[in-house]
């Protein structure tokens, strides 16, 4: 955009009244014209030439000579006049009266309304992205001008001959290419680096001698932590510009070699001024509200606030991080967040927050938290890495020059906190934990004890009122002796009395003195703020108490008012009524409309109440049984909508709790993934109860959270729980089903020993239980291992047992996926044709039942079947068709997968350059099979790269391919050795 050239303006006369003004013009592809919607004949190639001069003029009068010339050159014919006048007259009758117009023995184009050109339309957009720009807003000049490049349809004036049009052909290619620079530019500089790299790679191939565009490729690829492949870049661009045109790379591309080498901290994020705002949102504003009462700690928030204080200067230490320990309801948190507050205006580039849930039994993970942070800050979700190293580095960059605030509540220890601190100096983190974190190095600790007497009755006096308190001075001391002088216990009991009238302070008074209604220990540890919440629990009314009670048994981070329904067996409204007046009391948080939460101290609470006082006690164990039922149907329904006509949620354990309906996909799987974390959490609890087996298939309902790569961890977590759990209780149905379980997110993994153990040992326990859908399933699991094994023979009599086992099923589904698998079994075998054939058949079978995720998966295998057999432009087109699903369906490793595929397809059929862009795409997207698939596409990368002439590059990606293969022991890595031998030996 900026130093490009400079298109001329097409002027703008005011519009007519006569029909002109609905005219529209496009010289951004071929030449073309409509009436409104309706496409308008241009004529021949040289009338098209004529009025395309005749647009580029900007409404000037073109003479019959320039004309000639423009269409011609200097070889006109004969009767070049007469065909001017004629192709003239023809426009005119198509453009109708007052458009083209003849002036001073030529021809001009006038009286064109706004937008009429396309051309036109594009400098005024690419003069609103400057704007944009300049005024630091990066997103909008980003939108604004992939909207100008999307304005060009192929080549400009495609089609139109004469020197003319070849002139401005030139140009506008050049404006575009130009165009298409600063918006990459601007894709860095806003951290797009791993999408940027699969788009340069196609572009430097199609455009090698393009210095800017090397030189944006090896950006891309150094901050997307590929620096060997980023001097690879270098490495090529040197040697193809001294072979093709004799001299050496600009300065520019070799500065930035050398800081490549010198891993200058410049290039380690975006070059752009701190103050360009960054992608929505701008500055992330997480603290929770502070309370209006805050009482008390003058000590401690003098001492926190200069300490927070020193990190916003100019000079001030590299990160300042104050952890606050206490006791739980010692005001850890409210503190924190009143000292946060008061410090806002020092970090004005946001503040973070989270509950990092330490006094639970789970713990967030660090890496959940980063992903939430990562996407706070403005980054898309595609560009959140996948590991825990990966998104704590990529989180420090987006924080350096950035002065913001990090506040980490309720922290579990030491190692959870570390890869969520700021790294650089302007930034600053808040920690509050039970633990005293001695080990947190370069922390400022506080010890935070109990409030004085006087705080504590000042913060009694705030929420009840003076007037009250003033009356009753004695008993009011009284209430918050009794309440250990604990903040949180204080704040609850002057709540529920503040809400309450018609009580006067002695009567509470008298009830925290009577022992029976407040534990012994009620000055000691955490059991002060059970006594605290038993005050509140017991004013709640049957059915709130009973809602409380049943609430608190479920794990998981929250709780949706559908599945507390489930618990509570009541209706939604009823249940929705419960919930908000528990919210009222604190005693339950609103997390989200619809969504509810304990803090983990009320949780344990909860389950204590619910323990002493829940009769019969079989309630609690029904309402658990409730919810696993609302989850196990639901997330059948989702299965059931996603794999239409599959038998496995036939097969699934009966329930009797109904769950959510779902019409179409969309909706469902919104469902399953922001339900994720509660569903697993109310799986795990099923270990050692009578709901064994139906949590286990759940769990096997829920597989899309695995193979679409979202939660992966914490799935396989819970996979191998279950594989424990039963194992333990002896029931070999359902560690059968665990096993088979286990065993597909392993080869999602692509750990295939692993794999092999655990769908050995399911399908000696399936076949001992006779569980003849579990047979079928591992039958074609350990199909599969042999493909990844080379033992084709081996997985052909898998996949021959797996299809006869779903055909007397008769799950055609399942068994048309089973065709595919067996073709690529004869694939290994040499069966070129019948593998064809066979997957064939598994396209047609899915083709009745619909567009489903199964259907992808046919079109998969028929995909790579036939590009076996040289039919590379069919291949493409079975992978076009599996991508649409795959991506419709957010199966992100399937699409990946079928990117690499892609790339195979344009390999083999000689087009390296759409190969490595479909090879990047597949590199940033993951695939099915791990760091072992991760490898195969490195390897295909590296030979798109070769066959472009970027041998260094090329040479980086083997070897990077080669470090994976042998860590897995894969027999691909002397595929790969082989590959480096020449470049070796040189």
């Amino acid at each position: 955009m900026d130093g490009g050239p400079r298109v001329p303006k097409q002027r703008r006369p005011g519009s007519s009244a006569q029909e002109p003004a609905a005219l529209r013009f496009g010289v951004l592809g071929p030449v073309r014209a409509w009436h409104g919607e309706e496409p308008l004949s241009t004529g021949s190639p040289q009338q098209r030439a004529l009025l395309a001069a005749l647009l580029l003029r900007e409404g000037r009068t073109a003479t019959a000579p320039e004309l000639i010339d423009a269409v011609w050159g200097t070889e006109p014919p004969l009767q070049a006049l007469a065909a001017i006048r004629t192709y003239a007259s023809r426009l005119r009758k198509v453009l109708g009266p007052g458009v083209l117009v003849s002036e001073s023995g030529g021809y001009a184009v006038r009286g064109l309304g706004e937008g009429a050109l396309d051309l036109a339309v594009a400098q005024d957009l690419v003069t609103e992205a400057e704007q944009a720009r300049n005024a630091g807003d990066l997103c909008r000049a980003r939108d604004v001008l992939n909207r100008v490049l999307a304005l060009w349809d192929g080549e400009p004036l495609a089609g139109v001959p004469g020197p003319y049009a070849d002139t401005q052909r030139v140009r506008l290619d050049e404006w575009r290419l130009q165009l298409l620079e600063s918006r990459l530019d601007m894709d860095l500089e806003q951290g797009c680096h791993a999408e940027a790299v699969s788009e340069l790679t196609a572009l430097t191939a199609a455009h090698p001698l393009r210095e800017r565009l090397r030189e944006l490729l090896m950006l891309a690829l150094y901050r997307s932590g590929r620096q060997a492949e980023a001097l690879a870049v270098y490495a090529d661009t040197r040697r193809l510009l001294a072979e093709e045109l004799g001299v050496d790379p600009r300065p520019g591309l070799r500065d930035l070699q050398q800081r490549i080498l010198q891993a200058d901290p410049a290039l380690a994020g975006p070059s752009a001024p701190l103050a360009e705002p960054a992608p929505v949102p701008v500055r992330p504003a997480q603290l929770p509200a502070t309370v209006a009462d805050f009482t008390g700690r003058a000590s401690f928030v003098t001492e926190l606030s200069q300490i927070l204080a020193s990190a916003s200067e100019a000079e001030g230490r590299v990160m300042a991080v104050s952890a606050l320990a206490g006791i739980g309801g010692v005001g850890k948190t409210t503190l924190a967040v009143h000292v946060a507050h008061r410090a806002r205006a020092a970090f004005p580039d946001g503040q973070l927050y989270v509950d990092l849930q330490g006094a639970g039994p789970r713990a967030a993970e660090p890496e959940t938290v980063l992903g939430s942070f990562l996407r706070a800050l403005g980054t898309a979700d595609a560009a959140i890495p996948d590991s825990l190293a990966d998104r704590a580095a990529l989180y420090r960059s987006l924080l350096d020059g950035r002065r913001v605030l990090v506040l980490l509540d309720n922290a579990r220890d030491a190692a959870q906190v570390r890869p969520l601190l700021p790294g650089t100096e302007g930034c600053a983190a808040l920690v509050t934990s039970r633990m005293r974190m001695v080990d947190l190095a370069g922390a400022h600790l506080v010890d935070l004890d109990v409030m004085s007497p006087d705080e504590a009755l000042a913060l009694f006096t705030k929420i009840v009122g003076a007037e009250r308190v003033a009356a009753e001075r004695k008993a009011a001391l009284d209430v918050v002796a009794a309440c250990g002088f604990l903040p949180l216990a204080i704040r609850i009991a002057a709540s529920r009395l503040a809400s309450r009238r018609t009580w006067t302070v002695s009567v509470l008074a008298a009830k925290l003195a009577d022992e029976r209604r407040r534990l012994d220990e009620l000055q000691a540890g955490d059991l002060a703020v059970k006594a605290t919440f038993e005050l509140g629990y017991g004013q709640l009314e049957p059915a709130q108490a009973r809602a409380f009670r049943l609430l608190g048994l479920a794990d998981g981070p929250d709780i949706s008012l559908a599945a507390a329904a489930a618990v509570l067996d009541l209706p939604p409204e009823a249940t929705e009524d419960l919930l908000e007046s528990l919210v009222d009391t604190s005693l339950l948080e609103s997390a989200a409309p619809g969504r509810y939460r304990f803090h983990d101290l009320v949780r344990l609470y909860a389950r204590a109440c619910a323990e002493r006082d829940e009769h019969p006690p079989s309630e609690r164990t029904a309402a658990m049984s409730r919810l696993l039922d609302f989850y196990l149907a639901t997330t059948a329904g989702v299965y059931a909508i996603e794999r239409p006509g599959d038998r496995l949620v036939d097969d699934l354990a009966a329930t009797e709790y109904p769950g959510l309906r779902f019409t179409e996909g969309t909706a469902a799987l919104d469902w399953l993934y922001s339900e994720a974390a509660p569903l697993l959490a109310c799986v795990r609890q099923c270990a050692g109860t009578e709901r064994l087996r139906r949590g286990v298939d759940l769990l096997w309902a829920a597989k899309d959270l695995t193979e679409s790569g979202a939660n992966s961890h914490q799935y396989e977590t819970t996979a191998r729980a279950m594989c424990e759990a039963t194992q333990a209780s002896g029931d070999a149905r359902a560690e059968g089903r665990a096993r088979t379980v286990l065993t597909d997110v392993l080869l999602v993994s692509g750990r295939i020993q692993q794999a092999e153990e655990e769908a050995r040992v399911a399908m000696e326990l399936a076949e001992s239980e006779r569980d003849s859908t579990v047979v079928s399933w591992v039958a074609n699991n350990r199909g599969l291992i042999c493909l990844h094994q080379g033992r084709f023979q081996d997985g052909k009599v898998l996949f021959d047992r797996a299809i006869a086992g779903l055909r007397a099923a008769e799950n055609r589904p399942f068994e048309a996926t089973a065709l595919g698998n067996l073709s690529r079994a004869h694939l290994g075998m040499g069966n070129i044709v019948r593998a064809v054939e066979i997957a064939e058949r598994g396209v047609a079978a899915h083709s009745e039942i619909g567009r489903t995720v199964r259907l992808a998966n046919s079109h998969f295998a028929l995909g790579v079947a036939l590009t076996r057999a040289g039919r590379h432009k069919e291949a493409l087109n079975q992978f076009a068709e599996a991508l649409g699903i795959f991506r419709n369906h957010r199966q992100r490793l399937w699409e990946g997968t079928t990117n690499f595929r892609i790339a195979e397809v344009h390999l083999a059929a000689q087009r390296p350059a759409q190969a490595a862009q479909h090879a990047e795409q597949a590199l940033a997207l993951g695939c099915i099979g791990g760091d072992r698939m991760r490898g195969n596409v490195l390897t295909l990368l590296g030979r798109a790269l070769a066959a472009l002439s970027q041998v260094d590059r090329a040479n980086a990606c083997w070897r990077e391919a080669l470090n994976l293969h042998e860590q897995h022991n894969a027999q691909e890595a002397d595929i790969v050795r082989a590959l480096l031998t020449p470049a070796s030996a040189a």
